[in-house]
C-alpha cells in the first residue's frame, strides 16, 4: 500500500491517492448504473402495463371491425336477410346475445349457414361418389351420406350461437355479483352513476370480458345521450339474463321515484350474492344424484365379483367333480 501510495503521489501530485479513489468510485458507478437502469420489471407494473395495452388493442380492432369493415355481403342483402321484420329482429337479438353487435352480423351468420350447407354436402357427395366406386352402397345410404353432412354443416353456425349465448349468459351471471360490489364502491365514494359504470365496464372487463363489453356499450350509450331508462331496458333484454333485467326494472324505479342509487345498490347486490351462494348449494346438493349411477356402474359390479365370484367358482368346481 505504501508503495502504491507512493507510485500515485510521484504520478498525480499530493493529491493523487485522492484523485485515484475518486476514478475508481466514478468508474464503479458508471459500471453499475446500467445494470441499474435494465433492473427487471415489477410484475404488478408490467400485468397492469399488458391488461392496459390489451384493452386498448381491443377497442381499437372492435371498433374497425365495426364501423371500418367493407360490407362484401351488402349486394346479396336481398338473398341473406329475412324479409320479415320480426324475423330479423329475433335473429339480431340473438347475435347481440351471442357477441357479435355488428350491422351485418345477420348477413354473416345466413352466410355461413348456406356456404358451410354447400360445402358440406359436396364433401358429402364426394364422399358418396368414392363408396360407389370402392363398392355397391345402396340408394338410402348414398342419400343419407349426401344429405347428413349438408344439414350438419347448414346447423352448425346456428348450434355455435347457441353455445355462445349460453357461455356468454353464465358468464355475465358470475360476474354481476361483483361488478355490483364494484358498482355500490364507486357510487358510495362520490362518483356519479356513468362514472361508475365507466370505471366498472373498465375494471370487469379483464375478469369477465362479455360483462365488461355490456357495460360499455351502456356507457358510450349514456354519453351519446340516450335516455337512461331505455338504456337500461336495452342493457336488460339484450343480455338476456333474469338478474341484468331486473337491475335495470330497480334502477329505472330508483330515478323514477327518486330513491337513492346507493341504496337500491347495497339491497340488490346483497341479494345477488345470495343468489350466487344458493345456485353454488343447489350445484353441490345436485351432486350426489349425479355419481349416483357412475357409483353403482363402477362399485356393484366388483362387489358382486368379490361376494359371490368365490361361491361360483366351488360351485362350478363342485359340478365339475361330481361329472367325473
Amino acid at each position: 500500500m505504501d508503495a502504491l501510495n507512493t507510485m500515485l503521489t510521484n504520478m498525480l501530485g499530493p493529491l493523487g491517492p485522492l484523485i485515484a479513489v475518486g476514478a475508481l468510485g466514478l468508474l464503479l458507478v458508471v459500471a453499475v448504473l446500467p445494470m441499474m437502469l435494465k433492473r427487471p420489471e415489477d410484475p404488478l407494473d408490467k400485468l397492469k402495463r399488458s391488461a392496459n395495452e390489451t384493452a386498448k388493442e381491443e377497442n381499437k380492432k372492435s371498433l374497425r371491425a365495426h364501423s371500418n369493415a367493407p360490407d362484401k355481403l351488402k349486394k346479396y342483402a336481398a338473398f341473406l336477410e329475412p324479409k320479415d321484420k320480426e324475423e330479423y329482429s329475433a335473429i339480431q337479438l340473438r347475435l347481440l346475445r351471442a357477441g357479435y353487435p355488428g350491422k351485418n352480423a345477420v348477413r354473416s351468420f345466413h352466410f355461413a349457414q348456406f356456404s358451410l350447407g354447400i360445402i358440406f354436402l359436396l364433401l358429402g357427395v364426394g364422399y358418396a361418389v368414392l363408396k360407389s366406386a370402392t363398392g355397391d352402397p345402396s340408394t338410402q345410404a348414398t342419400i343419407l351420406s349426401i344429405l347428413i353432412p349438408g344439414a350438419v354443416g347448414y346447423m352448425a353456425p346456428k348450434y355455435w350461437v347457441t353455445r355462445r349465448v349460453e357461455a356468454r349468459q353464465e358468464e355475465i351471471v358470475n360476474g354481476f355479483p361483483d361488478a355490483l360490489d364494484m358498482l355500490l364502491v364507486c357510487v358510495e365514494a362520490g362518483q356519479s352513476f356513468d362514472q361508475a359504470i365507466i370505471r366498472v365496464a373498465k375494471e370487469i372487463r379483464l375478469g369477465f370480458p362479455a360483462l365488461g363489453e355490456e357495460f360499455e356499450i351502456v356507457a358510450h350509450e349514456m354519453k351519446a345521450g340516450k335516455d337512461r331508462a331505455q338504456v337500461m331496458r336495452d342493457f336488460g333484454e339484450r343480455s338476456g339474463v333474469s338478474d341484468v333485467a331486473s337491475f335495470a326494472t330497480v334502477m329505472i324505479q330508483s330515478a323514477t321515484f327518486g330513491t337513492s342509487i346507493a341504496e337500491a345498490l347495497r339491497v340488490y347486490s346483497g341479494e345477488m350474492r345470495d343468489k350466487r351462494v344458493m345456485r353454488a348449494e343447489e350445484k353441490a346438493n345436485t351432486l350426489p344424484t349425479k355419481m349416483t349411477l357412475a357409483t353403482m356402474m363402477l362399485t356393484v359390479p366388483p362387489l358382486l365379483i368379490i361376494l359371490i365370484g368365490p361361491s361360483v367358482y366351488e360351485v362350478y368346481v363342485t359340478l365339475e367333480n361330481i361329472s367325473f
